[in-house]
């Protein structure tokens, strides 16, 4: 069996699923390569309109393996960075897919696992979810997931979390934004399906707008450039078949709605 799967719908939905339950779904440096092709792919195929990212067993995923960490404490420092920047692309393909992309969190997330969830615009956990930045506890740090993981729940958080590397249960991760719903474990396909079908009901450049839009102003100054350039965006969205059409039918049908009424 792959140690990943993809798997794509009638209706658009992509499913990428890590498939190492014997391992927790811990990632080396093959899979991570995997993973950023698989992201490259969904990312350029237009007949895909969501992503979901999914796991198979107990846990999400519990980092980097273990056998891999091995080989890279021999590494040379430039070895080791050569290392870390394909993790670091690997991170920010996911966090840069140009299309609304959903975490399947049904267990254990640890280390370079919390990246992947906070890399995704939705993370629908399961009560039995627990997330950890467990980097310190072999004398390293959350270096690659960081800008992900301080955006997802910011400075405060991540201080204390990176540095005690405490258990983060499902309901603390939902309060702190770690997660975005949290549902039964028997119900978390039917709710990440509701996802996906809010999603599929939008307008895909509108989205793809959207998630490079927030990315930008993000803790930027409220300044005339920023101004400008929010302007700029919507004037060109406006222009679109996409809005064009979208626009179109969301009038008519209120203006059918109004003359019902009257």
């Amino acid at each position: 069996m792959s140690d990943i799967t993809l798997d794509l719908s009638s209706i658009g939905v992509a499913t990428i699923t890590l498939c190492c339950p014997e391992k927790h779904n811990a990632f080396d440096d093959k899979m991570i390569l995997a993973l950023t092709n698989i992201f490259l792919e969904v990312d350029q195929n237009p007949d895909v309109k969501v992503v979901v990212l999914a796991s198979q067993g107990k846990s999400f995923s519990a980092g980097g393996d273990l056998a891999w960490m091995k080989r890279m404490a021999e590494y040379s420092y430039e070895e080791n960075l050569a290392d870390a920047q394909v993790l670091a692309k690997m991170l920010k393909t996911l966090n840069e897919i140009g299309k609304p992309t959903i975490a399947r969190v049904q267990g254990a997330a640890y280390g370079g696992g919390v990246g992947l969830v906070c890399c995704c615009d939705i993370a629908v956990g399961a009560p039995e979810a627990r997330l950890c930045l467990s980097e310190v506890k072999i004398g390293l740090a959350p270096a690659t997931i960081s800008p992900y993981v301080v955006a997802a729940i910011g400075q405060r958080a991540a201080r204390r979390y990176s540095l005690t590397a405490e258990v983060i249960d499902a309901e603390s991760a939902l309060k702190m934004g770690l997660l975005s719903t949290v549902v039964a474990s028997e119900k978390l396909d039917e709710e990440v399906q509701r996802f996906c079908e809010m999603f599929l009901s939008n307008g895909n450049e509108g989205m793809s707008a959207a998630k490079k839009l927030i990315a930008e102003v993000g803790d930027q100054p409220l300044s005339d450039e920023l101004i400008k350039h929010t302007s700029a965006i919507i004037a060109q969205l406006r222009e679109t078949d996409e809005a064009q059409n979208r626009l179109g039918a969301f009038l008519d049908k209120a203006s059918t709605s109004a003359k019902k009424k009257g």
